[in-house]
């Protein structure tokens, strides 16, 4: 969750927001239905330890969120690698 809300926080600061039940982040309306979408995929999951979506052999993402959640991760791996997690780039070439 922490991807999704560093992406709305930092693309999204104007738009109301609304609060994701469970956790303690505040969302847009986009950004808290991907969210949603993600933990529902997750929970379903049947690989057990969950290995990373682009290892994956059977995507669960639908496209139209597949598409969103790279956009998100895209955004946030480089905004965290800026400000000095540099762990990042260790776990994107793991």
């Amino acid at each position: 969750m922490d991807f999704i809300n560093t992406y709305c926080r930092e693309n999204h600061g104007d738009l109301p927001k609304m609060n994701l039940e469970n956790y303690d982040i505040n969302l847009c309306n986009d950004c808290l239905d991907l969210a949603k979408y993600a933990i529902k995929r997750r929970e379903f999951c049947p690989k057990d330890p969950k290995p990373a979506c682009k290892k994956c052999s059977t995507p669960c993402y639908a496209p139209k969120y597949k598409e969103k959640i790279r956009k998100v991760m895209r955004f946030s791996g480089m905004y965290y690698i800026k400000k000095g997690r540099l762990d990042y780039i260790y776990k994107y070439f793991r």
